[in-house]
């Protein structure tokens, strides 16, 4: 039997112990002294950890089930994928909403749990920890086999839109601004009238005129009048045992790239920007991020057994897939993975982005660190990723559960075959979640067993979203469970660190901010994100960006860095030797920051939203602490109270809102502007900043616990004291 470098560094980081390993994996150039070896000491019992996950999907009222095909087994590969969710905030109050997509059965399979065809789902936050399903009135309830999602606001008014990958025929759902979507793929130019399976996909300004552009991921060419029988090739087969068929085999799909017209429609570009050339693969996940700091969005597609692509931005409207050449195609052995899922982040805190993907079962999941220069390397095992080959591998990210400033690593499994469970082999179909703890050195420990039920219970789950549901300052998880209820994994512990939470409005660039990045700097500690879409397998995540800063008293810069509008000026390309100021647009800087608040920052404007997390939860008559609430009435000239500007001084501790545009446009702001105060028992100064007529209202001395009614150029009108 043949035994590959990969699967030998593998079984040697338990059998030699990491010691040994990194000596193993470690050039002879680099080697400081002579190594020593020492016998590998057995794991001891792992100690509690401050953070647990626990499942409060069902108090919540996340109950509905996932449908997804045969329970018991599964005659084609459609059943088996399954799909992606959503975290984010349609209703711009301030908190995500969740979106549930859902399959179908064919005719013979179980019957439907409530005996009704299943549809997609959207529950409204209700900001106390539970949910209420508003699918009906929101007009999202349709049914098929709906798979990837992805968020952003691709005509610019200042509502995220929601994109839909089906097999079948995607669909574009328009946020109206009220409450309610409207299906406009057809006027959108986005409907084709052949069936496709649309799975991963991404919002990303490819070009950089400030609109949303549209890649779309396509998986497989599947007609079930073709498709051979379980177990009738070597392709409908695994472990000797009779399985549904592909994806080997299968013809694969082409991606798609679609160009943002600026007038609400969009034009398909594949071939002309290059998509096409890598020919027809099985993609699943599609990631857009700036991988070589050049100022310019690149993609990533994690495909299913063959190689993954890296599309680089070429500047002028064209990509090229440099993954081979970029080390990132395959695993280090030059071997294809059956990729899955994707996280991005910089994991080093070196000011690259580096990438996870998740695999199929008898395969690790790859770590990629990437190097600076265009490249990436393989850094699974002496990183101590490649310590898990037993699961299949699905949701992945990044994210920093413990607030200690260095981004871990969640990823969710579940088998494709449910027949396994008749079978006497050594896996299951449904399997727990995996978490890797960033050691702060490029190393990582999986830490699954300390971080409580909600990481140890098993399903055969899927799309994974990740954000911050509760308000609460640290990082939940969203689970997709295949023909199970979801499951609303809540973060307990996270927060005890320090945090900043960032919400970027774009004017001159996209309004999502989708490509604007942001860098947090601590001490000697620097961490970047970038507003991303996408990711995960098939799902969206939290648009806000979730720093977690350690026991820091205060950020010590903040910088945020907007896309550049336009293509570079002759002999001035965005290389990445380049100053940021070269290779972005607008750089807007912060300094001495309060950590544990949330930011609202628009382009040009900077902060425009400052609040503490009892402020943005509305915490007051049922609290002790003391608080404000400030109602705006406009004047009859001026009929609209939106962008005007709310600043409340406690001591030393100011806090700002604006009431936003599009949220607010009647003449009076409802629900009026909340603002925590803690103990203080007065208000010393409250500032309101008129937009239209630009005129400042000064307030002093204000007594607290009261809701307040101003109206331009008359003050306060009206007091409403409401506790004593």
């Amino acid at each position: 039997m043949k035994f590959s470098r990969r699967h030998f560094l593998g079984a040697s980081s338990v059998l030699l112990g990491s010691d040994l390993l990194d000596a193993l994996t470690t050039p002879l150039s680099r080697w400081t002294g002579q190594p020593v070896l020492k016998a590998a000491q057995a794991p001891g019992p792992q100690s509690a950890s401050p953070v647990t996950f626990v499942d409060v999907a069902q108090q919540a009222g996340l109950t509905v089930p996932n449908v997804w095909g045969g329970v018991k087994s599964k005659k084609y590969i459609v059943e088996a994928k399954g799909s992606g969710l959503a975290f984010f905030d349609y209703d711009n109050d301030g908190w995500l909403d969740i979106y549930l997509t859902n399959g179908v059965r064919f005719e013979g399979e179980e019957s439907y749990p409530d005996g009704k065809s299943p549809i997609q789902h959207l529950f409204k936050n209700n900001r106390d920890g539970t949910f209420t399903d508003v699918t009906e009135k929101a007009g999202l309830g349709r049914t098929g086999w709906g798979t990837g999602v992805c968020v952003g606001d691709y005509d610019n008014d200042g509502w995220d839109d929601l994109f839909c990958g089906y097999w079948g025929h995607n669909v574009l759902w328009h946020n109206n601004g009220d409450g309610t979507f409207t299906d406009v793929t057809k006027k959108a130019g986005l409907y084709e009238e052949r069936v496709r399976w649309g799975s991963g996909c991404t919002w990303v300004d490819y070009d950089r005129d400030g609109f949303l552009d549209l890649f779309v991921c396509n998986y497989i060419e599947l007609d079930i009048t073709k498709v051979p029988i379980p177990g009738q090739t070597g392709y409908c087969q695994w472990k000797g045992i009779p399985v549904m068929c592909g994806p080997r085999g299968l013809p694969g799909g082409l991606n798609i790239l679609y160009h943002n017209n600026g007038d609400g429609s969009f034009t398909d570009v594949s071939e002309k920007a290059g998509i096409l050339k890598p020919g027809p693969r099985y993609s699943i996940t599609a990631v857009s991020y700036d991988f070589d700091n050049d100022g310019w969005p690149d993609i990533f597609v994690a495909v299913d057994s063959e190689p993954s692509i890296l599309f680089h931005n070429n500047h002028d409207g064209t990509f090229e897939d440099v993954a081979v050449m970029a080390g990132c195609a395959y695993n280090e052995d030059g071997q294809e993975q059956a990729g899955m899922g994707i996280g991005v982040a910089d994991y080093d805190g070196d000011g690259w982005l580096d990438l996870f993907k998740t695999n199929f079962q008898d395969d690790t999941c790859n770590l990629y660190h990437n190097n600076g220069d265009g490249t990436f390397t393989d850094v699974t095992f002496v990183s101590g990723i490649g310590v898990n080959t037993q699961y299949v591998n699905w949701g992945a990210g990044f994210i920093d559960y413990d607030n200690d400033g260095w981004p871990d690593i969640f990823h969710a499994t579940g088998h494709v075959y449910p027949e396994i469970v008749n079978y006497n082999l050594d896996t299951l179909f449904k399997t727990p979640r995996i978490v890797y703890r960033n050691q702060g050195n490029g190393k990582f420990k999986d830490v699954s067993a300390q971080l409580g039920p909600g990481v140890s219970q098993r399903f055969s789950s899927r799309g994974t979203a990740f954000g911050d549901y509760d308000n609460d300052g640290d990082i939940d998880v969203l689970l997709l469970n295949m023909n199970d209820p979801p499951s609303l994994l809540r973060n307990d512990g996270g927060n005890q660190n320090n945090w900043i939470k960032i919400k970027l409005l774009g004017t001159k660039c996209n309004r999502t901010a989708i490509g604007a990045r942001v860098r947090v700097v601590t001490g000697n500690h620097a961490q970047i994100d970038e507003v991303h879409s996408g990711t995960s397998v098939m799902s969206q995540s939290d648009l806000r960006l979730h720093f977690g800063v350690g026991q820091a008293k205060t950020i010590d810069r903040l910088e945020v860095m907007w896309p550049k509008l336009g293509p570079d000026a002759k002999n001035q390309g965005a290389e990445n030797g380049k100053p940021p100021e070269t290779r972005y647009g607008l750089i807007e800087r912060f300094q001495n920051l309060e950590v544990n608040q949330f930011l609202t920052l628009k382009e040009g404007s900077g902060i425009v939203k400052q609040l503490d997390r009892a402020s943005l939860r509305g915490d007051d008559a049922g609290n002790q602490d003391n608080w404000i609430k400030i109602k705006l009435v406009a004047t009859p000239g001026n009929p609209t109270t939106s962008c005007a500007r709310v600043r409340v001084v406690t001591g030393q501790h100011a806090q700002l809102d604006e009431v936003q545009g599009g949220t607010r446009k009647t003449a009076e702001s409802d629900p009026p502007l909340h603002f925590a105060l803690g103990q203080a028992s007065k208000v010393d100064l409250i500032e309101v900043a008129w937009p239209v007529t630009q005129q400042i209202e000064k307030f002093a001395n204000v007594e607290a616990s009261q809701i307040l009614t101003i109206k331009e150029g008359a003050g306060i009108i009206k007091a409403e004291k409401i506790r004593a």
